[in-house]
Formats: C-alpha cells, structure tokens, sequence
C-alpha cells in the first residue's frame, strides 16, 4: 500500500534516477557507503516516522504545550518519538566519520528528514533545532564545548535552540539589546529578553543548549558588535555533570495557529530567578570570537532554512497525497452530459480537480527536487576539489533564499488546494489537511520571513562576485535546455520557454545592476523571488523530464503531466513578476502610509 506521508518512489527516483546518488559513493568522501546501505536508512526512516512520529501528529495539534509558571509539559508521545529518532542515529547520520557521525550525504539525510516533516513537523523541529546547534559547536566551538555540549546534543541527551529575536527587535537584528557581561572566570553574564524561541523550554532532554545573540559592553553598533553564547539551562561541570540551575525563565509561551506541538517560547535571561555561583545573570560561554556571532550563527541559519524548505516540502506532499487518496475514493457529481440518474463518479474523474490535483503535484514535487538538488549541491563542496567545489557553494548559496521560500509559499497553495479538493470535509478537522495548512504557514515566517528573503537574493546573492553564482546558474540551465532539445518532442518546446525566460530574468538582474539596487528597485525583491524561484522549479522540471524521458508507466506519465502544467500554467508568471522588477516604479516607496 502507497503510503500517504510521502512517496518513496518519487524519493527513489529524484535521487537515483535524476540526481544519480550512486556516483557519490565513488567518491573517497562516501566510499564507504553504497546504494545498499542509503536504500536501508531511507527504509528506516520511513518506518520511525510512519510508526513513532505520525500516529500523534494531530494529538500534538489537539493537545498543545502548556506551561504552569514553571514547567512546559507536552503529550508523552513526542519524548518516545524523538527518542526513536535518536536511538536510531539520525542525529548523527550526517556527521562526518572522523566526527564520530555516519558519514551520509546530505541529499540522504535530507531525504529521511522529508519523512519526518510530513509525518509530524512540530515534533521533527526538536531534533533538527539540536542537530543544526550541534553542527554550529562542532564547527565553530572550542574542545571543550564540542566534548560539553556538541556531544549530549548528537547523543539525545540534550535538545538545542537558537535564541536571536527579540521582542523589540524582531527580525532586525541590528536592534537586539541582550547584554554579555566578562567575567573573571572567561565565562559571561547574559541579561535581556528572547522572543519566539522554538524548543526554548521542556522536559524532554536532560538539559536545553540555548545559542544566545548578545552583545558585550564595547560593542560596536549594528550587526558587527553581535556575538553569539552558549547558555545551557543547567550550568556543565568540565567533567560533564550537571550543575545548578542557570538565570534564564520562561515569561510565557506563544500560542501558534499551527505546529503547534513545538513550544514556542519568551525567555527571560538575567532576572535572578536563579543565582548560578550566587550572582545574577545567565552563564554563557563565547563561541569563536567577540563580534563573530551573525557570521557564525549564519551558518546555523543557512541550515536551518534549507530545513524549512524541507519542511514546507514535506507537509505540502502529505497534504497532497492525502487529498488525492480521497479524490479517488470520494464518490461525487457526474461528468458533463452524463445522464442525471447515471453512477456517480470518483471526485478526480473532475476536469477542475483534476487541475487542483496536478497544480498540488507540481508544487511538492518541484519543490523535493529543489530540496534534494541543493542537497547534492552541498555534497558536491565536501567530496569535489578546486573549482568544481567552489561552484557548488556558490550555487547553493544563490539557491538557498529560493529553496527557503518557494516551497513555504508554493506547498502552502498546494495545502490550500488539497483542502479545496475535500471540499467540506477539508476544512474540518475529522481530516489533516486543515492541519497541515495552519502547520505549513509559519514557514514563510521561520528563518527569515519571505520579504527578507527576496532582499538576500536580489539586494546581494545575485550581485555577489559580479553574478558569477547566477552566471553559473544559467549556464546549467542552458545545458538542460539543450539536452531538451536534443530529445526532440515536447522537449524542444520547454527549451525554447526556458531559455527564453532566464534570458528575461537575465536582462532585468542586469538593469538592477546598473540601477544601483536603490529603495525603489529592493522594494520589489519578493517579485524577483517569486519570479526566480519559479524559473528555477521549472528548470528543475526539466531535468525531472529528461531522466523518465523514454520510460512508461503511470509514474513517469506523471512526470511528464506535471512538466506539462508547469511550463504551462506556472512558467508565464515570471514574466509578470520580472516586469514588475523591471519596472520599479515606486508604488510602495511614495505611497502615504495614511491611504492604507
């Protein structure tokens, strides 16, 4: 039986028909795994999502975290899940061998974490918030906070946060006030206040890695006087016991329209609750050096939205497998012309839900290609040398604001349509897909709202280095395009509209160029988001097209419907957002706030 959570099959196919994993296993970084050994972790997987995270999923919605002043508590089910998830080494699956981790490429690890998300994405965010903080120690921290902290992260032992807004601040974090005060001992002393931190409290760990944005007494103003700490709720000991209770509460907890079996939180760090040492202020300890934080956290953030592009993907393919499981069921209306007293009909023998079905198709598919081709990307800078790896983190990087926001933004339609396709039933909560709707709309918030984004992409990403990223980019589009029009058919058509299309994306990237990216242009930064990651899903589709070019069956005629609908329905889009790009006409930037 097809499982609803997510299609291996579609999985099997993007990583080894399209993106062909087993050449990574010829290389010395991944030699010591094979097409077995990834085959049997994507297995399990599916599996530890299947039977420890999905079954409590709208339990995790039904019954959210509450706190009584003193202790969050949530539903049982989320310890024994997350300790599966643990227990079976996807914490460290990811690592480097010579970090004591499994070695996997990320593409895989990317892969088993979709499996999770769509099975319950508000218990998946405890581990992948300890995994990222574990990585970020492991890379930037000292020894001793790799032995301390990195170690209890990757083991389960301890769950981790990232603890940078704040509530006057939000997401310009030029204006965070949270004060690190030197102590005589190296330590610091954090007073402030924290906002909308996932994970920032609970029971389920023996202790909580909060990474802390501060700023110590000479700081420089704006983002270069940030550092970042480690502030862990109960004080480590060097030989890694536990200590006492370090100076950092809860002034409460945020309730959230959905996820929301992952707490949200308002630290309060410095209020003397708790005296460590019998001094006020939260202990923490620097990571690298002072100044370094927003560079050091980046790596945790890059990370961490490439996560939540995993996220948005996964909840958004659920949403559509399961509508479709109901569309084939739900007995519904005639077709037209049909006799009235006639049989009634399966829901998507519909002309319109049919559109509903395949738009939803292209949305999630799109968008797990997306995920796992930047995944490869990743692979390609650890187990590549000299240029051949530079390109790859050029390119990622370039792709990472589109692959944070492309599927928080496209999924997310995608989960409206599949509500739209239950009809009534829909919006009910007797089905999930309501759930998964309210679930996948915090993505376009988390890690950097859509907005800021699209400033990454177009006020530096594309800019950086005179364009080489986007340079490179068009130069592997260009050679999809060619391989399309080699395969003749309608190959040669989508060719012709994409080439046309990144010509166009092009033309305007170079006007902004020229034009300085003043506040009239970067006040349309979301239009060249959505345009670009448009063209790039559709560049994807293509290459989707070429690997089941040639081979039958229902899956890959599914492909090749998708393809279809995309470079139909969706690719014209660009165009429209481009001309607004091009355009830059000062509608936001002059109007009087006074007429909204």
């Amino acid at each position: 039986m097809n499982s609803v959570i997510l299609s291996a099959r579609d999985v099997d196919f993007l990583l080894h028909e399209w993106l062909d994993t087993d050449a990574l296993f010829e290389r010395p970084t991944f030699a010591q795994h094979s097409r077995e050994t990834v085959d049997a972790v994507l297995e399990l997987a599916q599996a530890v999502a299947t039977e420890k995270f999905a079954p409590h999923a709208r339990s995790n919605d039904l019954h959210e975290p509450t706190f009584d002043g003193t202790t969050v508590s949530l539903i049982p089910e989320v310890g024994v899940a997350l300790k599966a998830f643990a227990d079976a080494g996807f914490l460290t699956a990811g690592v480097p061998e010579d970090r004591g981790g499994g070695g996997l490429p990320t593409s895989i690890i990317s892969a088993c974490l979709a499996w999770f998300h769509a099975a319950n994405t508000a218990t998946s965010g405890y581990a992948l918030l300890s995994m990222a903080a574990a990585n970020l120690i492991r890379t930037h921290g000292s020894d001793a906070q790799r032995t301390l902290f990195a170690e209890p992260l990757a083991d389960g032992r301890f769950t981790g946060t990232m603890a940078l807004s704040e509530p006057g601040a939000g997401s310009n974090l030029s204006d965070l006030l949270t004060r690190a005060i030197p102590q005589e001992d190296g330590t610091h002393r954090l007073f402030g206040r924290k906002m909308w931190i996932s994970g920032g409290d609970h029971e389920l760990a023996d202790n909580i890695v909060h990474l802390v944005l501060a700023r110590t007494p000479d700081a420089a103003p704006g983002t270069k006087g940030i550092s970042i700490f480690i502030v862990p709720k109960y004080l480590v000991a060097e030989d890694g016991s536990l200590g006492e209770r370090n100076d950092i509460v809860l002034a409460g907890i945020n309730h959230k329209m959905g996820s929301r079996g992952t707490v949200n939180t308002a630290p309060v760090l410095g209020d003397g609750a708790h005296t460590p040492g019998g001094a006020p202020g939260a202990v923490g300890h620097l990571v690298g050096e002072v100044g370094q934080g927003l560079p050091i956290m980046f790596s945790m953030m890059n990370e961490a939205r490439l996560g939540v592009g995993i996220a948005g993907t996964a909840v958004g393919y659920t949403g559509y497998l399961k509508s479709l499981a109901y569309a084939r069921e739900r007995l519904q209306g005639r077709l037209l012309g049909a006799p009235p007293a006639g049989p009634q009909v399966a829901l998507v023998e519909h002309p319109d839900v049919r559109r509903m079905l395949l738009a939803q198709k292209s949305f999630v598919e799109g968008a797990l290609a997306l995920m796992l081709y930047c995944s490869r990307l990743l692979d390609d800078a650890v187990s590549l040398d000299g240029r051949a790896a530079e390109e790859a983190l050029a390119l990622v990087g370039l792709l990472t604001p589109i692959a944070k926001s492309f599927p928080a933004q496209w999924c997310l339609e995608a989960n409206t349509l599949a509500i739209q396709v239950m009809g009534g039933a829909g919006y009910t909560r007797d089905h999930d897909v309501e759930q998964h709707y309210r679930d996948n709309r915090l993505n376009a918030i988390h890690e950097g709202t859509h907005g800021i984004q699209g400033l990454d992409l177009l006020g530096r990403k594309v800019l950086l280095d005179r364009g080489r990223a986007l340079g490179l980019l068009v130069a592997r589009i260009t050679q999809t395009a060619e391989r399309a029009t080699a395969a003749g058919g309608s190959g040669e058509g989508y060719a012709a509209k994409l080439l046309a299309m990144t010509a166009r994306l092009r033309d305007v990237t170079t006007r902004v160029a020229v034009a300085g990216g003043g506040a009239e242009v970067l006040a349309e930064a979301t239009a060249y988001l959505e345009g670009s990651g448009h063209l790039v899903v559709a560049w994807l589709w293509l290459e989707q097209w070429l690997a089941a070019h040639g081979k039958e069956g229902d899956f890959y005629d599914g492909k090749r419907a998708a393809t279809a609908y995309f470079f139909s329905r969706e690719l014209p889009k660009v165009g429209l957002w481009l001309d607004t790009v091009a355009a830059h006409d000062g509608l936001t930037t002059a109007l009087d706030p006074t007429v909204l």
